[in-house]
């Protein structure tokens, strides 16, 4: 039996999920979350299916060594290709991030017309449309990929010519879609989203809801602790720093991704 008081693990293949463990923070501000972030084997999106499921297994175990109460995986690639096989081996409960955004995109959606931004591994998945099948009969995806927004994000170039430019190219056929809903699938690009949400307005119309599944999941996580007796319910929460590689300019990406300092990281070896 788990324990209030443990820590919620969140990992993702790189810094993106630090927008999740944002998230959770205002929506959970006593929880202690431990996130690990694979920045050595980052990006996911552009590997096959057996190689994510084998890398979130890895990340999953590592977190499940320090005693964590819920696993939640902060990764659109993740989330798409690998939940079932993690439930399946893991003792422990796994939320993802792609049913919570589908359900926003679901309510949100006056036309039954749902565009998704993500990595080609999201789109190739399949994942929101089979998520949004089982929540309506009469919506419908229409995926589109955006790769070029994730090192984007990473370099911090979130405003500008550059980023109108290649978000303007990804709109496009979402515009000619007649799409009146679209996903963020990537926790890389709520960084973007002031950008996306202008060339989405320009591009569509005014009327159109742009969905952050990062805010989405942070709900779900808490209903879910909540509802089992699992939500910590006094004093301050804490973020610990894991990662598989410390890149460059490491410190100014993860407060960028966080809104918050980072101080202390521990590099660990899957």
């Amino acid at each position: 039996m788990m324990a209030a008081d443990a820590p919620l693990g969140v990992f993702d293949s790189g810094l993106g999920g630090l927008t999740v463990v944002r998230a959770l923070r205002e929506a959970l501000p006593a929880e202690r979350i431990v996130y690990l972030g694979d920045t050595a084997r980052v990006p996911y999106g552009t590997k096959g299916a057996g190689t994510v499921v084998k890398y979130a297994l890895a990340c999953a175990r590592h977190l499940m060594a320090r005693d964590v109460k819920a696993l939640v995986v902060a990764c659109n690639t993740v989330s798409a290709v690998a939940p079932d096989r993690l439930r399946a081996d893991l003792d422990l409960p796994v939320l993802g991030v792609i049913e919570p955004g589908a359900r926003a995109a679901v309510a949100a959606t006056r036309s039954g017309r749902i565009g998704v931004l993500a990595t080609a591994g999201t789109i190739a998945s399949g994942a929101y449309p089979r998520a949004v099948a089982q929540l309506s009969t009469r919506a419908e995806v229409v995926g589109q990929p955006a790769p070029m927004l994730v090192p984007l994000a990473e370099e911090g170039w979130t405003e500008g010519e550059v980023p109108r430019l290649v978000v303007r190219r990804y709109v496009e056929p979402l515009a000619s879609a007649g799409v009146d809903v679209v996903v963020l699938g990537c926790t890389h690009y709520p960084l973007l989203r002031e950008v996306i949400e202008a060339e989405v307005r320009a591009g569509i119309g005014p009327q159109v809801a742009v969905v952050d599944s990062a805010r989405a999941t942070a709900a779900d996580v808490r209903t879910f602790l909540e509802t089992r007796g699992l939500a910590r319910s006094g004093g301050d929460g804490d973020v610990k720093l894991l990662v598989t590689d410390v890149p460059r300019a490491f410190r100014e990406m993860a407060t960028r991704f966080l809104g918050d300092a980072v101080t202390d990281v521990e590099q660990v070896d899957l």
